[in-house]
């Protein structure tokens, strides 16, 4: 073979060899791709999860501040009443 030929097989082998790279790289930048999005979509799923879960958490917490809020109005009633019934039996006592 002459120096030409070799010459023209060389070229050939790197410019298949490029033309193959960047082949390469547009399937691996495709996967890539796909890859990052469905570890967004699990990421996002999972937040979902976890902000779903907290609202729920902070839904029962409002109902039990509610009831607590409740009781503590019926022990200040009472409370109330009972007071009186002492001044009252303070006063009977005392003789006023």
């Amino acid at each position: 073979m002459d120096s030409q030929t070799v010459a023209l097989i060389g070229i050939l082998c790197i410019v298949l060899g490029a033309f193959i790279g960047v082949l390469t790289y547009n399937c691996n930048r495709d996967k890539d791709v796909k890859n990052d999005a469905s570890d967004s979509a699990v990421i996002r799923t999972k937040l979902d999860n976890i902000n779903a879960g907290i609202n729920i958490d902070i839904k029962a917490q409002e109902m039990r501040v509610t009831g607590l809020s409740e009781r503590v109005i019926l022990v200040e009633e009472s409370s109330k009443q009972a007071h009186k019934r002492l001044d009252k039996m303070e006063g009977i006592i005392h003789g006023n």
